[in-house]
This record gives C-alpha cells, structure tokens and sequence, in this order.
C-alpha cells in the first residue's frame, strides 16, 4: 500500500456557528489523519474549534464529535491524537467546526495513493 504524505487540505476557514467537511474519502482510499491545527482569527474573541468524525450516511452532531477545544484569542492548537484517526469507507469525512467565532483549520496526514 502506498501513501501519499504530508497535508490533507488547505487552510480552511470556519464562520462562528459552522462546520465544513475538510477531508473526505473517495473511492475507497483510506485516509490517516495525524494532525488538525486550529487558529482562533480574531483578538478579542475566544473562539471553540470542534472537530468531527462522520461516517458514510451519518451527520454532524455530538454524537460524532471527537474534540472541542477552547482557545484564547488569537492562539493555535494543534490536535495530535496518539494513533491516526482512519477514514475508510467512501464518504467518510472529517468536519470541522468554530463556536463562537471564526477559526482556521489545516489537517495533516496521509492518504492512499
């Protein structure tokens, strides 16, 4: 099996009150998340970052939440779980999402080639 390495998605930007799906599996090619980095934008606002893991035929929700974060105003988090989180199965996806203000995401991993 090869991998493609290094970041799974651009910089993505989430509005307060939003979520978006940041990586997605396709055509059955797994996807190992290593790292989510999360950036509060603003200063004067401490914004809450979540991230989600949603299967195939599954939503957003807490029951697919896997961390939500504060962050002081205007700091980064970087979410390094000891083992990858896998995405296996075509529609799969990671959300991302920003509570009480904008936050920015960028995700780092491998993928199946």
């Amino acid at each position: 099996m090869e991998l493609e390495r290094g970041k799974l998605s651009n910089v993505v930007q989430v509005t307060a009150g939003n979520t978006s799906a940041i990586v997605t599996v396709s055509n059955n090619k797994k996807i190992y998340v290593k790292s989510i980095i999360a950036h509060g934008v603003n200063v004067q606002v401490t914004p809450t970052a979540q991230v989600y893991y949603v299967p195939n035929g599954s939503s957003v929700g807490a029951s697919t939440r896997i961390f939500d974060v504060t962050l002081s105003a205007k700091e980064s988090a970087l979410i390094e779980p000891a083992y990858p989180i896998v995405l296996t199965q075509t529609g799969d996806a990671l959300y991302v999402g920003a509570g009480v203000d904008t936050v920015n995401f960028l995700v780092t991993g491998d993928k199946e080639a």
